[in-house]
């Protein structure tokens, strides 16, 4: 599943800023191609997971959930590989077992700090990260999800198992409380963005939380960045299960606004039969496109190979392909604009642009 043609014409840039909106491994694997490109990114993460050695964290030290913003933070590190292994190191025996030295170093962090944000920047400093990550706020919210036969659940790690339960799509999910105030850094950071990213990550409990803090829909609104989707390359179990690339569109919109975005990139690499095949075992399958669903929602569906297959047999966006697609889409978008004033898609990049801002 390699792709061809890839070439160094694509230089690391110093001056796009992007801004990069999600959760989960999604998000900072993104982030680990895009590093090499510009050192201007701002990873803004959500904070609604309630599970795992986050959750634990969560409820014993009563801070925000440490583990999305960690893995960004080591995405985006440059230290030696030493640091990098201590920072995923997860223990293995007694009450810490399975706790990862990330997250309690950023407990640490959070303890002799005066913000959770301030504790994400000094570990930022300590790992040398290229760019910026920002908790989208640093409110106290849980994660309630809503079913179609009316079943409702709260707890971002509870979705799965009620949905398994229910047998039926998530019709909304919401923030409790519902009007937790965006961080005001990551505000800024997509306002102004030359190029922002959503996903790719977990439809409703990595995306759609971050569009429920109060202020960023309306920043990437406003904002005359480049807004681009990138879709997952399956569908997920007990979250999107018979979901197509427009279904995923549909539910981001409802949660925000119509034409939020207005362009989708999309996986074209096929995966292996015996990979689909154990996918399909778990009731999952790889995305379909629905291209004529997407204009219709007045979405571009773009497609380009960037996915592989890890060494676990998963199906992941490669990093580096995933990256150089995205900066290729905002160049030759760009350029189409500059030079024959075309305005595509909705929102600040339908509108005509300075040359100082391209």
């Amino acid at each position: 599943m390699e792709q061809q043609g890839i070439s160094s014409q694509l230089p690391r840039s110093s001056g796009l800023k992007i801004a990069a909106i999600g959760g989960g491994h999604g998000l900072s694997n993104m982030l680990r191609g895009l590093k090499q490109y510009t050192e201007h990114i701002s990873a803004i993460v959500t904070v609604a997971d309630d599970g795992g050695g986050s959750g634990m964290l969560r409820q014993d030290l009563g801070m925000p959930p440490p583990g999305d913003i960690r893995n960004c933070l080591v995405a985006l590190a440059n230290t030696e590989p030493l640091m990098d292994e201590l920072m995923r190191y997860r223990f293995k025996d007694g009450s810490l077992a399975g706790q990862s030295f990330g997250n309690l170093f950023l407990a640490a962090l959070n303890e002799i700090s005066p913000s959770f944000d301030a504790a994400v920047s000094r570990m930022s400093q300590v790992l040398a990260i290229t760019g910026r990550v920002l908790p989208v706020t640093t409110a106290d919210v849980q994660l309630e999800a809503e079913f179609e036969n009316g079943a409702a659940v709260v707890g971002e790690s509870k979705i799965f198992y009620c949905k398994k339960k229910e047998d039926c799509r998530i019709t909304r999910v919401r923030l409790i409380p519902e009007h937790a105030k965006a961080l005001p850094e990551a505000l800024a950071a997509i306002r102004d963005a030359d190029l922002i990213v959503l996903g790719p990550g977990s439809l409703y409990t990595s995306i759609i939380p971050n569009l429920l803090v109060d202020g960023i829909v309306d920043a990437i609104r406003e904002s005359r960045a480049m807004k681009i989707y990138v879709a997952n390359i399956m569908t997920q179990e007990g979250e999107t299960e018979g979901y197509t690339v427009a279904d995923h569109i549909a539910a981001l919109f409802q949660h925000s606004v119509p034409n939020l975005f207005d362009l989708c990139l999309a996986n074209s690499s096929p995966i292996p039969d015996a990979v689909a095949e154990r996918y399909a075992a778990e009731g999952a399958e790889l995305l379909k496109g629905d291209a004529v669903r997407c204009a219709a929602l007045g979405v571009e569906l773009v497609n380009r190979p960037i996915a592989t297959v890890d060494s676990d047999g998963y199906v992941r966006h490669q990093p580096d392909y995933l990256a150089r697609e995205l900066m290729l889409l905002h160049a030759e978008r760009s350029v189409r604009i500059a030079g024959d004033r075309f305005h595509q898609g909705s929102g600040g990049y339908r509108r005509e642009r300075k040359k100082r801002e391209l």
